[in-house]
Order: structure tokens, then C-alpha cells, then sequence
């Protein structure tokens, strides 16, 4: 499939945009625009092509060779003279006066590899390239900058947009056209392809090169009038109503069947879960706390029993290309690793169901083993492609992960015990809905990859699968167990699927943040400590203690060392926004002061380098870039939370932790700069309507007063922990009085122990409740509804 697909911009701007973009010189180019999108194929959307694989002697080598990106060493063999993004490639543009050829994508990217094999890897194509064009690659994970800039481009102007991304520029970088992936010539989708369109872009631009700067130009200023957020009044906070609004619009995409939101595909969509369980939360008694808990909980159940879960080796993949959660598009993202085992605690915590707690543990297994750097970084993904057997020269979608019924036959050949006419295969056949032709429907697979195949996927339950053999429900579950140890071991054997194990500040935040909350929940000080593993490796070998900056990014050597590009990219707002919100999560894990003082200063620094004075929220990008000729802001919650959406809640909590009203002003202004959002369609932004429900609810600050180790403290802390409250402020006051939390919190003076015990204090309103030493009565108190 056509990578992830990129949010939708507003109709208003795209069509200021359109009616700038209609007055254009371009012929063929612009009719192949919306074709490129691979919407006019639907059977595209299910299934995707097949990706070659050499082991000879590159014949190329280009300059991409000298990166460590992952994504840009894949084409470092490429005949296009490509180049990274940067000013040697800005220069040659300008000296030589060709436009630009930009093309965006990612490691693990489907399409991107398809692109490459049909286009990148052809000589008459590189030549042509070469010829016409400066052409630049770019990993979107590296620099999210650049993709987002020429993706509101490709959005507003196509109607959709998605990885891979190609765009052409102006030598001083203005788009001018694009699309997203591009057939290599015109026998598909009866529209131009990719060496016709780079033909007529080439004859345009030596016919026509002034109209098309203007034309550049004209864009540009259309897309910076079409990305502000303007607030007359700052202020102006939205009411709690927009909690409600984005509840009634989820409701009204829900799934009642397979639970999820939306049709296929289905995406995995935590920031939707985040704020389902806050509505539960603050009236878990209404009739809408009751559905929205019972959307979440069952949308949990079934992507866990899915086909986007993997059974064998863990983890979920990165979506379903159906509505039942059951072919999926095979690569796995540290991202949603990170934001589901969050989703799965959270349902844990509402129900004390030790299913999702077993999902948690699962989630976090598979990122332990496969997506851990020995440094304690986290690696960004898992390619969906890979070849079938040693021998293959063809890689596949999914190769890895599927099972012919023969092959899980010949490996699970045992007799079960006492059941003379039965065998492990035939349990886990029927458990995991194998069929003997393969389960995929052929309109899901029009390549033919997954024929014969099957993709693991529960039908029913343990229950009816112990029922149907006459087993009692602990043998079948030993079994099935077996079974899958089995197949993971088989599954080893298998030709690996290519690992993205370049290292991100942002995601490595999002993981923390899924560490640590296993740790306070499951009460498992080894999910608490790869928590701190994971901000010991980012203070390291992410951030400046000289500047206060982070980075973005960080690489590893054939060796396994941290290794590091000559120059290397700062850090994006979402780096800083999400590591704040890990460091907070792990403050709460572990109640090292530290991460609290270093989220302080890493919020004091993204203050500093991306706050709109002028019109306030977060830009993406610090000034003084000359290279990205657009400052946006994100105002969509999507596979990842928008970074002003996490940043408006880590300032709340911030100003509770630290008594600091700024903070609080900060966060309100936010809301105020996207109120038109929250209000009309708080649906794009449930992230930031989370923040928007902690502002209006009575943060309950829980002081605990003990010794960090000692086993009283430990109990009303798991106490604490127990329980899902989604506004708590929780604090060890550990009596050091010349300690950070005290110098922040002169309360924490006047809150002692009571007859030498651990003691708890329930704080709201700036009133705290009479103190509280055993477990019962601290539960009573968090019981309480909220005012």
C-alpha cells in the first residue's frame, strides 16, 4: 500500500490553494496528479508488489553512500545522482539552474521500494534524472521539516497524499508539482508515467522557467496564508464541550462489530483510546462513559486478536488493510509499539483484565528483543517485506510472518496427550483460523503474495477452541503456547525482514513513555528500569548539557556502536515534546527527580525555540533555516499525537508539578490558537482534547510521604497505580527538604509521616484531604469521583 496516508487539510485552504495552482503552465504533469495516488486503483489498497533483492557489487555508488540513514543508504546504488538534503545539492540547482527533484519516503516503506525498483534502479531513468534535475532524497523520520512542508503542498493540491513523495522545485526550493508514487512509464492507470512526466517537467521548464518561478512563488505565499492560526483573543478557551463533540464523532465511525473508527483500512489510532478513556473516566456512570469504555475495550480485544498482532514473535504491525483487523500492512513501527502498550495499561487499569496485561507484556517483549540498541536506544521499524526462503530473489509483503496449513502441520505433529486422534496442529488450526487454500481473499491479494498463506487471526476464543476438542481451558492454552514457541523458533530461521535501527528522539520518548507505565501498572521494576535505560541513552547521546538542545536523530555502526552524521540534525518540536512527556511518565515510575528537573529544562528550552510570540503554539521547526521555506505548526493527531497537542498537557502537568502558573497561561493560549479546531472538528486534534478535559477537571495532586524503597511507601504507591486517573499529579515528598520537588513546592514542607508510617495526602483545589497510612483508606479516597 501507498505508505501511511497523510492527514486532510481543510477544503477552504485547498481550494486557495487549487485556484492558484490551476493557473499553472503544466499539461501532462497535471493530469497525472490525482492518479498518482493510487485512490483509482482500490485493489491497490489491499495488497502491494514485490520488491527485488541482490547481493552482487553495486555497479553505482552515490553520494548516499556517505549517510547513515537507513532509508538513503537503500538507494546509495541507485544510477541517480542523488544527493541529501543540503546545501551542496541547493548550490548545484543554482549554478547549473535545473529545478529540483525531491523525493521523500522511509526505510520501511512498501511503496517507496516498488518506486525504486521500477524507476531508481533503471539507467534510462537515472539518466534522464541526471540530465534534466538536481535530485535529492530525503527520509522523512530524519527530517519531518522538509516532508511536512512539501506534504501540505501535495495535499492541497492532489486531494490526498502518502509516502513516497515526489516533488519538483525551483532551484530556491518552491514547489511547483508533485504527486506520490509515479508508474516508470505510461502503460498503467491510462495516465502519463514517470519518464514522460520528467520529460515534459524538463521541456517546461526551458520553455516557460519564468512563469514557473512565478508560479513557485505564488504557491509558497498561498500555502503560508493557508497554514497560519490566528486567535483574536487568547484567552478564549474552549469549553469542556469539545470533550463531548469529539466523543459523538468517534461514536458515530465506531465499528460495532470489529470495534475500531472509520472503514478500511483501519488504523491503529491511540490518541482516539486516550481520549475514550477520559471520557469513561471523569462520569464512568453516564451512559456515554459506559459506550465510550465499551468501544475502546472491545477495539483492544479485537486488534489483539487480529492479523495486525502478531501472534508469533509479538508486536503489532502497522495497520489492517481490511475491517477486520486481519491482512495487515506488515512493517512495525516503534511508534505505535510505544502508544499501544499505553492503551493496553490504561485498559488494564479500567478492568484489571489480565488479557491486556498480557498485551503490555507482549508488546514490550517484542521491542526488548528486536527494537533494543545495547546502548538502551530504541530502533525506529521493521520493513514489511522480505524474502520468502534463502534462495528467493523476490521479497514479498509479509514472507516473514505467514504459514501454509502444511507447513504448520509438519511442525506441530505431536499427539496431543490422552487424545490419540489429535495433534497440536489441529488446535492451533482452528484456534488461528488456518485454512487449507490459505485465509486471504484473493481481492486482498492481487499479486498473488499471500496465496496458499495464511494470516494468524482468532476467530473465536480459547473457550470454543477448548470446547470443540474437549479440552479444559488450561491444556488448551498450554498448548497453543507450545504451539507458538514452536513457530517462533521455525520463524527464526526465516530470512529477516530489514530493521530501520536508526535511533529518533521523539519515538524513543513514546517507548519510554509505554516502559514506564508498564512499570507503575504491572508494578515490574524491570519495565521501570529499560525506562530509565532509554533516558540514560537520550541524555547521552541525544542532548547537549552545554546548549540544552536535543537531537534528532542517532545511528548505529556495523558494529554496534552510537554513531553520529558529520552535522547532525537538531531536534524538531516533537522530539522535545515527546521525551518531556517519557520524562514525566518516568518521574511517576521511578520518582527520580532528576527526569523531573530535566523535563523543566528541555520545556524551558522548546519555549525558547519554537514558541510563536506573535501568535503563539509550537512551530515544527527552530528559526533560522534557510532550507525550509515554511514554519508550520501541527494541528492533527494521527499515527503520531501532534507535538502541541502532547505539549499542551505536559504544561499542565508541568505547572502542577512545579507550581509554576506560566505554564498554565502557555497551555491556554494553545488551545485558544486551535479553538476553531477544537471546536468545529475536535476529531483531527483528540490528543489535544485530552489536554483540553485535564484544564477542566480538578487535577489531583497525591503526595506520598515515605522512603522511596521502604515497602509502605511501595504499597501506596501501587495503590496509587491501580487505579486510572487520567488527572493525577503524583509525588514522593521523601523528606530531603533541600531537594528539587521541595525548592518547587513549599506544600511538601508541611507534609509529614504519621506515627513513623508511609502517608498519603489527596490534594484538589489546594486543599488536601486529612492524611491516610493503609492501602484501604488511600483506595477510598481515589475512588471518589471527580467534582
Amino acid at each position: 500500500m501507498l505508505g501511511p496516508v497523510a492527514p486532510r487539510l481543510p477544503k477552504v485552504f485547498c481550494g486557495v490553494l487549487n485556484s492558484v495552482y490551476n493557473s499553472t503552465v503544466w499539461n501532462i504533469t497535471r493530469q497525472n496528479l490525482s492518479g498518482t495516488q493510487l485512490r483509482s486503483a482500490p485493489h491497490l489498497l489491499h495488497r502491494s508488489m514485490a520488491t527485488s533483492s541482490t547481493s552482487q557489487e553495486p555497479k553505482h555508488r552515490n553520494r548516499l553512500a556517505l549517510e547513515k540513514s537507513p532509508y538513503l543508504l537503500q538507494h546509495a546504488s541507485n544510477p541517480v545522482d542523488w544527493y541529501p538534503w543540503g546545501e551542496e545539492a541547493f548550490a548545484k540547482a543554482k549554478k547549473e539552474n535545473k529545478p529540483i527533484f525531491l523525493s521523500v519516503g522511509y526505510s520501511t516503506c512498501h511503496w517507496c521500494h516498488v518506486m525504486e525498483r521500477e524507476s531508481f534502479e533503471n539507467e534510462d531513468t537515472g539518466k534522464l534524472m541526471n540530465d534534466n534535475f538536481v535530485c535529492i532524497k530525503v527520509d522523512r523520520e530524519e527530517r519531518p521539516d522538509v516532508d511536512k512542508v512539501y506534504m501540505t503542498f501535495i495535499q492541497a493540491t492532489s486531494g490526498g497524499g502518502g509516502w513516497p513523495m515526489s516533488v519538483w522545485l525551483t532551484p530556491d526550493l518552491k514547489p511547483i508539482v508533485g504527486g506520490t508514487y509515479f508508474p516508470p512509464d505510461d502503460r498503467y492507470f491510462g495516465r502519463p508515467g514517470f519518464r514522460s512526466i520528467l520529460r515534459s517537467i524538463a521541456e517546461q521548464w526551458t520553455k516557460n522557467q519564468a512563469k514557473i518561478s512565478q508560479q513557485g512563488t505564488m504557491i509558497l505565499d498561498a500555502l503560508m496564508q493557508g497554514t497560519k492560526f490566528v486567535t483574536s483573543d487568547r484567552k478564549k478557551v474552549p469549553g469542556k464541550g469539545c470533550v463531548d463533540t469529539c466523543y459523538k464523532m468517534l461514536a458515530k465511525s465506531y465499528d460495532d462489530k470489529m470495534g475500531g473508527f472509520g472503514k478500511a483500512p483501519k488504523f491503529p489510532q491511540p490518541v482516539n483510546f486516550n481520549l475514550m478513556f477520559r471520557v469513561w473516566a471523569s462520569n464512568p456512570e453516564s451512559s456515554e462513559g459506559k459506550q465510550a469504555l465499551e468501544m475502546t475495550l472491545h477495539t483492544l480485544k479485537m486488534m489483539a486478536k487480529g492479523g495486525i498482532h502478531d501472534h508469533i514473535a509479538q508486536g503489532f504491525h502497522r495497520y489492517s488493510t481490511d475491517g477486520d483487523w486481519h491482512v495487515p500492512h506488515f512493517e512495525k513501527m516503534l511508534y505505535d509499539q510505544g502508544q499501544l502498550a499505553v492503551s493496553y495499561v490504561d485498559a488494564y487499569q479500567t478492568t484489571k483484565d489480565e488479557v491486556f496485561a498480557d498485551i503490555v507484556k507482549d508488546i514490550l517483549l517484542y521491542v526488548t528483543r528486536d527494537l533494543s540498541d545495547q546502548s538502551g536506544g530504541f530502533y525506529s521499524a521493521e520493513d514489511a517485506d522480505s524474502l520468502p526462503t534463502h534462495e528467493a530473489k523476490e521479497k514479498k509483503e509479509g514472507a516473514f510472518c505467514v504459514w501454509t496449513d502444511a507447513e504448520v502441520r509438519a511442525i506441530l505433529s505431536e499427539v496431543v496427550e490422552g487424545h490419540d486422534n489429535l495433534t497440536m496442529g489441529d488446535i492451533f488450526c482452528e484456534h488461528y483460523s488456518i485454512k487449507r487454500n490459505g485465509n486471504v481473499e484473493p481481492f486482498q491479494d492481487p499479486h498473488e503474495e499471500l496465496k496458499n498463506q495464511n494470516v494468524l487471526i482468532v476467530r473465536g476464543s480459547l473457550e470454543h477452541t477448548a470446547e470443540h476438542f474437549g479440552l479444559d481451558i488450561q491444556s488448551a492454552k498450554d498448548a497453543l503456547q507450545k504451539c507458538r514457541d514452536l513457530l517462533y523458533t521455525v520463524r527464526q530461521k526465516r530470512p529477516r525482514p530489514h530493521l530501520d535501527d536508526k535511533m529518533l528522539t521523539a519515538w524513543n520518548g513514546l517507548m519510554m513513555s509505554g516502559f514506564a507505565r508498564a512499570g507503575q501498572a504491572l508494578g515490574d521494576v524491570h519495565y521501570t528500569q529499560r525506562a530509565i535505560q532509554a533516558a540514560e541513552f537520550l541524555k547521552k547521546h541525544m542532548y547537549s548539557p552545554e546548549t540544552k538542545t536535543l537531537l534528532r536523530s542517532s545511528y548505529t555502526s556495523k558494529d554496534k556502536v552510537v554513531t553520529q552524521i558529520p552535522v547532525p540534525i537538531e531536534g524538531f518540536v516533537d522530539d522535545y515534546a515527546f521525551l518531556i512527556r517519557g520524562l514525566l511518565d518516568l518521574y511517576e515510575a521511578c520518582y527520580d527527580e532528576q527526569w523531573l528537573q530535566w523535563a523543566e529544562e528541555l520545556q524551558q528550552k522548546q519555549d525558547e525555540l519554537f514558541w510563536d510570540e506573535e501568535g503563539g503554539g509550537y512551530f515544527t521547526t527552530r528559526d533560522g533555516d534557510p532550507s525550509i521555506v515554511l514554519r508550520m505548526k501541527e494541528d492533527q493527531d494521527g499515527a503520531e499525537p501532534s507535538a502541541n497537542s502532547v505539549s499542551a498537557l505536559n504544561l499542565l502537568r508541568l505547572r502542577n508539578y512545579l507550581d509554576n502558573q506560566v505554564w498554565q497561561e502557555r497551555a491556554e493560549h494553545i488551545f485558544a490558537v486551535f479553538g476553531e479546531r477544537l471546536n468545529a472538528i475536535p476529531v483531527a486534534v483528540p490528543e489535544m482534547t485530552c489536554a483540553l478535559s485535564f484544564l477542566h477537571s480538578t487535577p489531583k495532586q497525591i503526595i506520598i510521604a515515605g522512603d522511596r524503597d521502604a515497602d509502605d511507601t511501595q504499597q501506596l504507591l501501587s495503590c496509587v497505580h491501580s487505579h486510572f486517573i487520567p488527572n493525577k499529579i503524583l509525588i514522593l515528598a521523601d523528606e530531603k527538604k533541600d531537594g528539587y520537588l521541595y525548592g518547587k513546592l513549599k506544600i511538601l514542607e508541611t507534609l509529614e509521616r504519621i506515627d513513623g508510617k508511609a502517608t498519603a495526602y489527596v490534594c484538589e483545589n489546594y486543599a488536601c484531604s486529612l492524611p491516610v497510612t493503609s492501602v484501604e483508606e488511600l483506595d477510598r479516597l481515589l475512588m471518589k469521583r471527580p467534582r
